[in-house]
């Protein structure tokens, strides 16, 4: 197997939280994408000991004022060449707009090369049909949905964002559509996806036309029956290499390459399953699944022989085992390199509708 990074030189300014121990935020990202090749600068939101999944955790947050402070820092000293931004979890509605801000200020810088700069957007808010963050926060981000080029809601968040209440496939089609005629977002990727006490977790992905309408995918795998922190920040900084992968070598004529069109976006005439998004979400999908599989073994074996760090908390039993779980169910990453680099596709992707059909929200 090759040891060359799978991307071109590839820039990308992380905006994220940060913990100190275990992967989550850019503690998670950074590392993901520094692995398989990319220069990341880490832009911190929040400093903590460790996730929230613990229910207890020290630290910081950053204010929006700091955040901006810090991308100043950079600018003044000409550090700001970022091919790609990828955001994510932001503690106050504040702190998102100084991201976008941040974004539209490297967007105006690659305005005359088109395709040179790429914001990844995950408007991290919820999940599970509950907001983590301030109300307030929402209409920040549907103010920003325009200007990122690939957003990557949950469930619950494509929810939020545009309205439509997602209780099967079909209302799931029709609220990446909404999206992506009202916002022109270019790419959505919908994570998590699942309904009732089905055995199978889907990601659920288009590309839009130029006339907004999609080119919907799907990508099927098996639940793990484990709750991991960290997922959706690993899932991030994977699409934003493979989806940089797949870009790279694609070629829309003799003479131009998808990498140098606007926001990435293939020609009307490429099929769903063609798509750079489509290929990207499979390698990302095959990396994911095979660390968490061995995550889950890894983790069972701890609290099984009692090897997990058992803490000796003062209080209840109940506190003592949650935290043990926890900590178990952190994702291991250093010794799985080899499935971050060399992913093995397993589960492919699929169409949802026939694009040569009139779309149907019924279907």
């Amino acid at each position: 197997m090759s040891s060359d990074p799978p991307v071109p030189e590839t820039r990308v300014l992380a905006i994220a939280s940060h913990v100190v121990y275990g992967y989550v935020g850019n503690t998670m990202a950074a590392f993901v994408m520094q692995v398989l090749g990319c220069e990341v600068a880490a832009l911190n939101t929040v400093q903590f000991s460790n996730h929230t999944g613990y229910r207890q955790f020290k630290g910081t947050r950053a204010s929006a004022d700091e955040i901006r402070d810090i991308y100043e820092g950079l600018k003044q000293s000409n550090l700001t060449d970022f091919d790609v931004m990828l955001s994510g979890y932001a503690p106050s509605a504040e702190a998102v707009e100084a991201i976008g801000s941040i974004a539209r200020d490297l967007r105006f810088k690659s305005s005359m090369k088109p395709g040179s700069f790429f914001w990844v957007l995950d408007p991290v808010m919820g999940d599970q049909g509950k907001l983590y963050v301030n109300e307030n926060v929402v209409p920040v981000y549907k103010k920003l949905l325009r200007e990122a080029d690939l957003i990557l809601p949950n469930q619950f968040e494509v929810e939020v964002l545009s309205g439509v209440k997602v209780t099967s496939i079909s209302t799931l089609k029709e609220a990446i559509t909404k999206l992506h005629q009202q916002h022109r977002i270019p790419h959505i990727m919908v994570t998590s996806v699942f309904f009732g006490e089905s055995k199978e977790l889907c990601v659920v992905g288009s590309t839009r036309r130029t006339d907004g309408t999609p080119r919907f995918f799907c990508v099927d795998v098996p639940r793990i029956d484990c709750f991991f922190s960290g997922t959706g920040d690993m899932f991030a900084a994977l699409i934003v290499v493979r989806l940089r992968e797949a870009v790279s070598s694609t070629k829309i004529s003799d003479t131009q390459e998808l990498s140098s069109v606007s926001s990435w976006i293939s020609p009307d005439d490429v099929d769903a399953l063609d798509l750079p998004l489509a290929k990207a979400a499979e390698k990302v999908l095959a990396s994911m699944h095979t660390i968490l599989e061995k995550s889950k073994k890894a983790g069972d074996e701890a609290l099984a022989s009692q090897e997990g760090g058992a803490l000796s908390i003062e209080g209840s039993s109940e506190k003592s085992m949650h935290l043990r779980q926890t900590k178990a169910a952190e994702v291991r990453l250093v010794r799985n390199l080899g499935d971050l680099r060399h992913p093995v596709v397993q589960y492919k992707a699929e169409a949802l509708w026939n694009p040569t059909e009139p779309f149907n929200t019924d279907s």
